[in-house]
């Protein structure tokens, strides 16, 4: 277990709701509710809140999704295979087929409610973005980042990370995607890999080296790797056996 106050920032995406299976045990977003979604993702924040210290922040990476008009599974796109699902959760109540359900949002509300600071939502905007089939609305090219904090004040580094032509940062980054690499160079085996710029901003903006650096949903490691080559001590939690074997394999150990 962790020290209290141990963490100076977190900087996670947690599985999102009704788009990817993971396949493993205890896994939230394939098959829960909307709301117990939220509730879960709250309750591990409750425990975060306990190893941040109190100038400590949160980096969160949620992506959005539309409602499935209850149909029990997601066909693959034929421009992205991997969205394919064998499973999915009913469309919540009050919403309609299609809809734009804006799950960050109402992530990112329920944690204000708890009792973190929003401070900012930054739009990740994705110059190569995945191209999509749908031919009735844009083509989605952007996720959501927040930044959380535990207290009112907190470390803050305006000047680690500058904009284009020198200015401040603002609150659209330009982040491509990265592709997953072909079998058996590691991050091929995780559907979903965080860009290692995104992760690498977010570190230094909110901790300095010899800080710790935590991600409760591990995934494949990204975080941990950006942090462990910005010199700082990191942490993470990852459910799936085959996903921290990936881990291991990324970090060298």
């Amino acid at each position: 277990m962790l020290p209290d106050r141990c963490v100076r920032t977190v900087v996670t995406s947690p599985p999102y709701w009704s788009l990817r299976d993971y396949e493993a045990d205890g896994q939230i977003g394939r098959d829960d509710a909307l709301g117990d979604y939220v509730k879960s993702i709250v309750i591990t924040f409750d425990k975060v809140r306990r190893v941040l210290t109190d100038d400590g922040t949160v980096w969160l990476n949620v992506g959005d999704s539309y409602t499935s008009g209850n149909r029990s599974y997601r066909a693959p796109d034929r421009k992205n295979r991997a969205r394919a699902m064998r499973v999915r959760p009913p469309t919540p109540e009050g919403l309609k087929p299609k809809d734009l359900i804006g799950v960050p949002w109402r992530l990112a509300l329920a944690l204000q409610d708890a009792g973190w600071w929003l401070r900012s939502e930054v739009i990740w905007y994705k110059p190569n973005a995945h191209p999509e089939s749908v031919g009735d609305r844009p083509t989605k090219a952007h996720e959501t980042v927040f930044l959380l904090s535990k207290s009112q004040d907190y470390y803050y580094d305006i000047d680690s990370v500058r904009g284009p032509n020198d200015r401040r940062l603002r609150t659209v980054w330009d982040i491509n995607t990265e592709p997953r690499r072909p079998a058996g160079s590691g991050v091929g085996d995780h559907p979903a890999v965080m860009p290692m710029a995104l992760a690498r901003q977010c570190i230094k903006i909110t901790s300095e080296p010899g800080d710790m650096v935590l991600d409760p949903f591990a995934g494949s490691g990204t975080t941990l790797l950006a942090a462990q080559d910005m010199d700082r001590r990191w942490a993470g939690i990852e459910l799936k056996p085959a996903f921290v074997d990936l881990i291991r394999h990324r970090l060298g150990l």
